[in-house]
């Protein structure tokens, strides 16, 4: 391993002297200004503290922040406006998803007994792959279920778009249509 002229390992120096670059909190933490609205952290141009791994693994590389300082809070003082424009065209479109979704009822083919008990159970993504062959685009993190859909039957299922944008989904859970019930006739 090679040593510096200090006599410590040659990589520490560059990762102690940014993290001394940081600018430190009250509570020990790293202090960022937002770039983007991140959810349970805060919105855009919010000044926030968290640990260094995640600004410095997360955060700052992502560009979702960037180091508090003056003259990036006056830059995002200065743009408040534009962005402000931006996020209500995001918003309205948000919106549009939302409403769209409220009129839209989907198919979900699952394996069932007789009962009308599922074999398996219809989850976040199985719902978010269903809504992708229809182009509508989310993750499964955004499917909002009170637990996993185990039996046949019409379900609402709420998609939260974000921004306290959430849609109501109807999903109907059918039994699988490949398979022929065996005859007892025989």
């Amino acid at each position: 391993m090679s040593k510096s002229k200090a006599g410590k390992p040659a990589g520490t120096k560059p990762r102690q002297r940014r993290a001394a670059q940081l600018p430190r909190g009250p509570h020990g933490g790293v202090r960022l200004l937002l770039v983007q609205p991140i959810e349970h952290l805060g919105k855009q141009g919010d000044v926030v503290e968290v640990r260094l791994g995640y600004a410095v693994n997360y955060l700052l590389p992502q560009g979702l922040a960037t180091i508090a300082n003056d003259h990036h809070r006056r830059m995002v003082e200065k743009h408040k406006a534009r962005l402000a424009e931006i996020q209500v065209v995001r918003l309205a479109g948000l919106r549009a998803v939302a409403e769209s979704l409220g009129h839209q009822s989907l198919t979900i083919e699952a394996n069932a007994n007789e009962e009308g008990h599922l074999y398996g159970s219809v989850g976040p993504v199985d719902i978010a792959n269903a809504l992708k062959r229809v182009n509508v685009s989310i993750t499964p993190d955004q499917v909002r279920l009170q637990g996993p859909l185990k039996e046949l039957g019409l379900y609402s299922v709420k998609i939260h778009l974000g921004h306290e944008i959430e849609g109501e989904l109807k999903i109907w859970v059918v039994p699988s249509v490949g398979e022929e019930q065996p005859d007892d006739a025989g």
